[in-house]
């Protein structure tokens, strides 16, 4: 049974601020107001991304899981609609989970929804979160409240937003990290959440952390913002810092980050971070998305003008106390084992333990601990493998659990003396899974499973890898062991394969008159460095005889490799034209009347077509902050109509008296780069902008809309009677309504002189 609304609501107050319980109680009443028609459709779209709801591809319930596929309990397919209809078809859910740490609880936790709102599978991303598939909208609520409820959110998961902020797994027992850097990267997704200097993006921005420089398990040079863990000596001291960075990401054309500063001290990283977020939303691109995320903007602009933007930036922002709040906890936060170490690791009675031991221990730099870490084939966890876990990191560790960007989990802090029975139980949960970390670990995105911009079978791909690559594991050369595998589903690196040894990108063919799934091969990509080099396409070759070009190309690096040679050296020192000659061939197909395998998917025995493909979801539309701002404030006229009511006529008006406020920053948002904080400032600003101006003045209402907002400012100390409540809501959505109308008097001025300058020229 699902859990009633009231009582996982109070469940979450208990864990969760004001502020972001009333974030779900927005989202609630949005919902409603879409089901009646009162919501812009892209308008919804963007808010519910943002809440992590995200629409996906529904084909037939099809989900990989190794080389088979299951179907769901229940039909598949456009649902009826009606009235109550949100979305077509169920969607996924994206859960934030900050630099990958879960407790025992939260595990449980996530199992349960999965068992009881999605088809019993939680899916660890490629950036350390949890996503729940097949989704029914209408349920999101509840899902939230009830992740809320043990310190979960979804919020600002997708959409044009700052994501989940991602770090090393290993952050806090990795011999070469500089220092732990969990504190920190907890301290910033928490001080950027909703942060209203962070709500005016084009598309969305991904920061990251690593603890050392050479190691690839932060990847901070594929990010939006990133940073490296640094020490410099001050007065002979050692001071904690970051080198920073900006302007990574990946997509159809990667780029590296750039250097923004070689040290920024620990109690700067949050407020240089919300001033680059400024300049981001400040002028970076808002109408084409393929040029609104902060890496074109650091093209255009070239770093030194960046930096000195943020310098000048940072030198204006007034000071919050979250900024170095957090400091004086650092020590306080890190990990403690919950049972003693051992010299030792216990050997399970198993012949298959020593290749499990192998791949999947990582050695702890306290001595006498070790990290298992728990392989998922495509990154899929079943609930009721996350409740045996969860009793597993309740027993052993003191529930020190991380997920990974290789879609894997990581036990930390296991005793050597415990490490045989760790595996026995994690055996019996069918999680002893070897290989982690090796070229059997193939990384995959969700393609064409249930991603709307798929175009070929990644996961079932990867899987088809995967399985062949561990058959023969044991024969693997030990130059091939660690090489690294990742697969996309369509150009935009979601898999991350443009920093594989070996990736893979889904594009289609026509051959003999027929579509025909491929991926692009990409060689030369770096995986270490925190993503230190980006490979480039060989060419496409059909999907089916992917797997003959990794036995090719791997076979090709033992026979002619030099002593010490990593991959991608050999890769550049034979030459693009030498490697696509080993591979050339696979390009040519029989026609479909003689073998009709090539012109089906992976895992999916139906002819291959592109009909499906979609338009993505990752960030949304684009919508302006005005858009937004002022759809708040109509969703809080609502909520404030709700509240009179039920005769809460003092809340009633407050909320009508916000709906003001929040209308008033959208307004402007349009003429300032930095809106007031507080409501004298806000006042001020309005008058002087568009008040005294008359910018706002609207002939028919002759002014009095905008006095309507100064009038209700001027007079906060009243209290409302159920007169004076109704009065405030109906004045409130007389500004409402004039704030849009002022917007689009300014716009089509905007379009006459643009118009005007045209001709003139």
């Amino acid at each position: 049974m699902k859990a009633s609304n009231p009582y996982w609501r109070e469940k979450a107050l208990e864990q969760m601020s004001p502020r972001l319980t009333e974030e779900l109680d927005k989202f609630e009443t949005e919902i409603e107001l879409k089901k009646h028609g009162k919501l812009d459709d892209r308008v919804f779209a963007e808010t519910r991304l943002r809440r992590g709801a995200y629409g996906q591809r529904y084909d037939n319930g099809r989900r990989h899981d190794g080389l088979k596929t299951r179907q769901l309990n229940y039909p598949c397919g456009p649902l009826t609609k009606g009235p109550e209809t949100v979305w077509d078809a169920p969607g996924m859910l994206r859960i934030k989970i900050p630099y990958g740490g879960l407790d025992a609880r939260q595990l449980e936790v996530l199992g349960e929804m999965a068992e009881e709102y999605s088809d019993g599978i939680a899916h660890v991303t490629t950036r350390q979160c949890i996503q729940l598939h097949f989704i029914s909208l209408d349920d999101t609520p509840s899902i939230m409240r009830r992740l809320a409820a043990v310190g979960i959110t979804t919020q600002e998961a997708c959409g044009n937003s700052v994501r989940n902020v991602t770090a090393c797994p290993y952050s806090g027992i990795c011999s070469e990290e500089t220092f732990d850097i969990t504190p920190y990267a907890h301290a910033l997704a928490y001080h950027l959440l909703g942060h209203p200097d962070c709500q005016n993006f084009g598309r969305k921005f991904k920061p990251a952390f690593s603890g050392c420089r050479d190691q690839p398990c932060g990847l901070v040079k594929m990010h939006d913002i990133g940073f490296i863990a640094a020490v410099r000596t001050v007065d002979g001291r050692p001071q904690r810092g970051f080198e920073m960075y900006v302007g990574g990401g990946l997509g159809a054309v990667p780029r590296q980050a750039k250097l923004l500063s070689e040290f920024v001290p620990a109690g700067e990283i949050l407020p240089l971070t919300q001033a680059v977020a400024r300049v981001f939303g400040r002028l970076g691109e808002k109408k084409n998305r393929g040029k609104a995320r902060i890496k074109f903007l650091v093209d255009r602009l070239g770093i030194e003008e960046f930096r000195r933007l943020v310098k000048e930036e940072r030198a204006v922002m007034e000071p919050e106390a979250s900024w170095t709040d957090f400091l004086s906890q650092v020590e306080a936060q890190s990990e403690q084992p919950l049972r003693p170490g051992h010299a030792e690791i216990a050997i399970a009675d198993d012949p298959a333990f020593a290749a499990w031991q192998k791949s999947n221990l990582y050695q702890q730099k306290q001595d006498g601990y070790v990290a298992v870490i728990i392989s998922l084939p495509l990154g899929d966890i079943t609930a009721d493998q996350l409740r045996s876990l969860a009793d597993i990191a309740r027993k052993y560790t003191r529930e020190t659990v991380r997920s990974t960007v290789e879609q894997n989990i990581i036990l930390r802090w296991v005793s050597k003396a415990d490490v045989a029975a760790v595996y026995q139980e994690l055996k019996a949960a069918e999680l002893v899974i070897p290989g982690a970390g090796t070229i059997v670990d193939v990384t995959s995105c969700p393609g064409t499973d249930t991603c709307k911009l798929g175009i070929s079978s990644s996961r079932g791909l990867a899987a088809q890898l995967r399985q062949r690559l561990a058959e023969r594991s044991a024969q693997l050369d030990r130059s091939i062991e660690n090489l690294v595998i990742k697969v996309s589903g369509c150009f935009n690196s979601c898999g991350g394969h443009h920093v594989a040894d070996l990736g893979f990108y889904g594009v289609s063919r026509t051959i003999n008159k027929h579509s025909v799934p491929h991926f692009q091969v990409i060689l030369g990509g770096q995986w270490t460095q925190n993503a230190g080099a980006y490979g480039l396409p060989m060419g496409a070759i059909p999907s089916k005889r992917i797997p003959e070009v990794v036995d090719r190309l791997t076979s090709a690096y033992l026979a002619e490799q030099q002593p010490g040679e990593s991959f991608q050296d050999y890769v550049q020192r034979v030459g693009k034209a030498a490697i696509k000659s080993k591979i050339q061939d696979l390009s040519s197909l029989p026609t479909y009347e003689e073998n009709r395998f090539y012109y089906s998917d992976w895992g999916d025995p139906r002819e291959f077509t592109k009909e499906d493909i979609g338009i993505g979801e990752c960030a949304g539309e684009v919508v302006s902050a005005f858009t937004f701002d002022l759809t708040s404030a109509e969703r809080m006229l609502f909520e404030a109509q709700l509240k009179l009511e039920r005769n809460e006529f003092q809340p009633a008006a407050d909320q009508a008296f916000e709906a003001m406020v929040t209308a008033t920053k959208g307004l402007l948002r349009l003429k300032v780069p930095n809106v007031g904080r507080d409501l004298p400032a806000l006042v001020r600003q309005f008058r002087e902008i568009y008040f005294d101006t008359e910018l706002f003045f609207d002939p028919f209402a002759k002014g009095k809309f905008g006095q309507y907002f100064l009038d209700a400012a001027a007079d906060r100390d009243r209290r409302d009677t159920n007169e004076t409540a109704h009065r405030q809501i109906e004045e409130a959505s007389l500004f409402v309504e004039a704030c849009h109308s002022c917007e689009s008097r300014m716009s089509e001025q905007q379009a006459e002189q643009k118009t005007a300058g045209t001709s003139a020229s």
